[in-house]
């Protein structure tokens, strides 16, 4: 038992410190008088009472999915360091893979009891820094998968963007052609 009170306090630390750089919470503690991590807690557990009850589930669980991660990418992009970079496309390449499959699958998960709360917490296991699941997920399935097709996807994508392109000079043509038509008409 002192263990496990010995772990929530070091993981409320743990909160304290990285809650404390915000101004606005600590000024909310201020007023307040409860503690940040209180408040944290709270608004934590009142997003999960909203998504295990699907009280708009799938709006915040694709919030959580979207919010941090897109701002971290944004942060990533802009310094210097690369190494970050390449875990914020690893998860984005996951993440989308999972949105294109939850897609196809809807109609059958919608009827799985408590999704989209299993969608949040899968969410969080793809992106926080003591998990990375993405890059898991990237390394064992879906990156494998990528190279093993990567030949035939790039032809693929070759032969589309040279028949775009040809369709495009054709088009460009006809409205000329149809453009110097109507000219000499008048």
């Amino acid at each position: 038992m002192d263990n496990v009170k010995e772990r929530l306090l070091y993981f409320n630390a743990q909160a304290d410190k990285e809650l404390s750089k915000y101004p606005a919470i600590c000024d909310l503690e201020k007023k307040t008088n409860v503690p940040k991590t209180y408040m944290a807690a709270g608004v934590v557990t009142f997003i999960f009472t909203l998504i295990f009850f699907n009280v708009w589930g799938e709006l915040l669980s694709d919030v959580i999915g979207w919010l941090y991660p897109a701002y971290a990418s944004f942060k990533a992009i802009e310094s210097p360091e690369k190494t970050d970079d390449v875990q914020w496309l690893t998860y984005w390449t996951v993440y989308g893979f999972i949105n294109m499959a939850e897609f196809f699958s809807d109609i059958i998960l919608y009827w799985i009891p408590f999704y989209f709360l299993f969608k949040t917490v899968f969410f969080l296991w793809l992106f926080l820094p003591p998990f990375r699941g993405a890059q898991m997920i990237y390394a064992k399935f879906l990156g494998p998968t990528l190279r093993a097709y990567e030949g035939g996807i790039d032809k693929n994508l070759k032969n589309l963007k040279d028949k775009i392109e040809d369709a495009t000079k054709e088009a460009v043509k006809n409205i000329s052609d149809v453009t110097n038509k109507s000219e000499h008409v008048e």
